[in-house]
């Protein structure tokens, strides 16, 4: 995986998919660099988030699971290990399983996967292996994506499978797909749009600038509601 954003940072890095050589940038929109709020008791991103390369989530194709098109983007990976990366930094992954969001009427795969150098990936395998080795983290995991979007004034997200998360061999067969879908757009056997595929490299560097961080980004956002709702489900 390429790594866009470490754990328990907030801003919102992305491959630049619309650029020559697809750089790693703070994403904007309207204007403004893009953040997530920490949603209590989240702290950030709650894993080390990237992508895949040689991915795409075809926007023209209709996901015959989700029923919704394609985020127009590399499959995104939640690695769940135990060391923090660097934006940039190419990690080997195992694959674990993978979460199927719905995020604004788009198809939006999370693969979960953990680092194959990981002292935990010996006795990680598949995704039962997470929910007994990491007990909470794919329930936090959910809760994460459902609730992200709140902050900026959106509804919740919505899932898949009502949120279940597949295995290990459900995950490579959508990663196989999101290749293919890959392979067709290098091929220019389907519209990339603004997508630029081109194929060199660069040893330039860049550099990052220094932005202050808005000071919500550095608070804590309450959901009162869900927490009671959450609250009560431990008590049952």
């Amino acid at each position: 995986m390429i790594v866009e954003v470490p754990r328990w940072t907030n801003a919102k890095m992305e491959i630049a998919t619309e650029e020559p050589l697809n750089p790693i940038k703070h994403d904007i929109k309207k204007g403004k660099l893009r953040y997530v709020a920490n949603i209590f008791p989240h702290k950030g991103y709650i894993w080390n988030y990237g992508a895949l390369p040689q991915t795409w989530e075809d926007p023209n194709h209709t996901d015959n699971i989700t029923g919704c098109c394609g985020d127009n983007d590399p499959i995104d990976v939640c690695e769940i290990g135990s060391k923090v990366r660097s934006s940039g930094e190419i990690v080997q992954v195992k694959v674990l399983g993978v979460l199927g969001l719905v995020d604004e009427g788009e198809t939006d795969w999370k693969i979960i996967a953990i680092s194959a150098d990981d002292p935990e990936a010996q006795k990680i395998h598949d995704i039962d292996d997470v929910k007994k080795h990491k007990p909470g983290y794919l329930e936090a995991t959910v809760d994460w994506f459902q609730l992200y979007k709140i902050p900026d004034g959106k509804p919740e997200n919505h899932f898949a499978f009502n949120g279940e998360f597949k295995d290990k061999d459900f995950a490579v067969e959508i990663i196989k797909s999101t290749h293919e879908h890959w392979k067709a757009l290098l091929q220019k056997k389907v519209d990339g749009g603004t997508i630029k595929c081109l194929k060199t490299s660069s040893k330039k560097q860049r550099t990052p600038f220094n932005t202050p961080v808005p000071s919500s980004i550095t608070s804590w956002f309450w959901l009162p509601h869900f927490l009671q709702i959450r609250i009560s489900e431990l008590c049952v």
